[in-house]
């Protein structure tokens, strides 16, 4: 391994398990070296972000975090932890459970931070999809390790460098694998190394996790997709955290994984003996981290719907008498790149049963906003991201029956776009939207390849839809989203206060 500036090298021809499990006994504790405080700032946002999502979930019902919360809270601690506890409850529970049940949570709605995996400076473009979902593995580490605030920030950050990195250089999706194995190999390293593993039982964790524990799409196949979509980082989580568990308790896992010729890297992308199939950069410090490519959703959305959000946004700004006049839409013709078309533009997403598939279908996400610029436009509100921000009820049986939504849908086409639209993902969301109109004739907004959220877009104008959200989705769920605001700013929290993080009462959840 290389330690240059900022980051850290684990070279293709080297034993990049222990090179991260290194890396993670140094970046915790032998070396922590300065991060820097936009670095912080963003991972305070993207944590509030998650928090914020969370407990909508747990306050609205949503089916699989309520069965995983269930069952956490009536599992005690194993002898000699500390224990964690789920959101909204003080009962401590055995941490591998309360895990996979805040995870779930975080990512029900399937509306919290995103990567892309993409670093064209410096030719990572693997390309996979992840998102922040683990910050529930980093907060239960803390309170069995007793670690206050600014270690867990650090262990926050460990964890989204670590899956961030392996995103830009390996693609699962081009095996079949699910996006949260990076998540999951990441989680076993950081909750390993804060319990004071050594090198050797981090490594095991790691070992463990790649060779029994890999996640398939088949968890997104399917005309109507399932609990198991929303809770696949939850479960690989709860299995990093077990992996991790039985690693300090002397369990010893495969060594070398990554240059292992049967484990998923070198079995699907076959090269020379002694090497994996990529280099491993990560950050140490300053702002070099993975981090600042990742997107902030402003909705329940599929995230690569946001391009043809932005340009709905855009067309309603150009033309305001657009939203107010839905019927007088001919055709609207969205132009879309791979992999998004595959994705969202499915055409069994054209009729969605289900919440899992109706925040996955293009057509439904984009006919839902237009009913809800004719709302705003109706008010007498401007048609924007704020007042056309999707929600938790923008997706309820309710919604999704509205016989409007069929009717709008009729009119779209989704194609394509071609090597152009190509060739822009995933640097950015690179979509087009046109309409024909009755009265205003035929209208676009160009090509949008930057949306709002993007890692790219404008950041203060991004933080404040980020925030309205956040107070959106909370409302009702506790007395004060304001106190909340504040007990979720991590940095310079102490232990004890980091143990209780998520034991905020949460209303009509049973406090367990």
């Amino acid at each position: 391994m290389t330690v240059t500036g900022e980051t850290r090298l684990l070279p293709a021809d080297t034993n990049q398990a222990r090179g991260l499990a290194e890396y993670a006994i140094d970046f915790l504790f032998r070396d922590p070296r300065p991060v820097g405080r936009a670095t912080l700032g963003l991972l305070e946002r993207f944590h509030l972000d998650s928090v914020g999502c969370g407990v909508s979930a747990i306050a609205q019902g949503a089916n699989a975090p309520t069965v995983l919360r269930r069952e956490a809270l009536a599992t005690p601690p194993m002898a000699g932890s500390r224990g964690a506890v789920c959101f909204g409850s003080p009962r401590r529970c055995l941490v591998e459970r309360a895990v996979a049940a805040n995870a779930s949570a975080v990512r029900e709605w399937d509306s919290n931070g995103t990567n892309f995996g993409y670093d064209a400076a410096k030719g990572r473009t693997a390309g996979e999809f992840g998102h922040n979902d683990y910050y529930p593995v980093a907060v239960a580490a803390a309170g069995e390790a007793g670690l206050g605030g600014d270690a867990a920030l650090r262990l926050m950050l460990l964890i989204d460098e670590i899956r961030g990195r392996l995103a830009e250089v390996f693609a699962l999706r081009k095996y079949a694998i699910d996006h949260v194995h990076h998540g999951a190999v990441a989680s076993a390293a950081a909750f390993a190394a804060a319990l004071g593993g050594s090198a050797d039982q981090i490594e095991s964790a790691i070992g463990m996790v790649v060779a029994h524990y890999v996640p398939f799409r088949a968890i997104r196949a399917g005309h109507q997709l399932s609990d198991s979509k929303g809770a696949s980082a939850a479960l690989s989580s709860e299995v990093a955290v077990m992996a991790a568990r039985r690693a300090l308790a002397g369990f010893v896992g495969p060594q070398d994984v990554f240059r292992n010729p049967l484990a998923i890297y070198r079995r699907n992308e076959p090269c020379a003996e002694g090497r994996s199939p990529f280099d491993l950069e990560l950050g140490v410090g300053g702002d070099a981290f993975a981090i600042h490519s990742m997107h902030f959703k402003l909705g329940l959305y599929e995230h690569q719907s946001a391009g043809a959000l932005q340009s709905l946004v855009d067309l309603f700004a150009a033309h305001p008498k657009l939203a107010a006049d839905l019927d007088g839409i001919r055709t609207i013709t969205v132009r879309i790149y791979e992999p998004a078309y595959s994705i969202i533009a499915d055409p069994a997403k054209r009729t969605p049963q289900t919440r899992q598939s109706a925040d996955h279908s293009l057509p439904y996400i984009l006919a839902k906003t237009l009913l809800k610029a004719r709302a705003a436009s109706r008010s007498g509100a401007a048609a924007d991201w704020e007042s056309c921000m999707l929600l938790p009820d923008d997706y309820s049986e309710a919604a999704i029956r509205d016989t409007d939504i069929p009717a709008l849908i009729e009119n779209m086409s989704i194609v394509h776009g071609g090597r152009d639209y190509d060739d822009r993902y995933p640097e950015g969301i690179p979509t087009s939207v046109e309409i024909e109109h009755v009265a205003l004739g035929r209208i676009s907004a160009g090509l949008v390849t930057y949306p709002l959220g993007h890692a790219r877009a404008d950041v203060a104008r991004t933080a404040a839809v980020v925030d309205l959200k956040f107070d959106r989705l909370v409302a009702g769920a506790v007395a004060d989203p304001r106190a909340l605001r504040e007990r979720m700013r991590i940095g310079g929290k102490t232990p004890a206060e980091m143990a209780e993080l998520y034991a905020f009462p949460i209303h009509g959840c049973d406090p367990g």
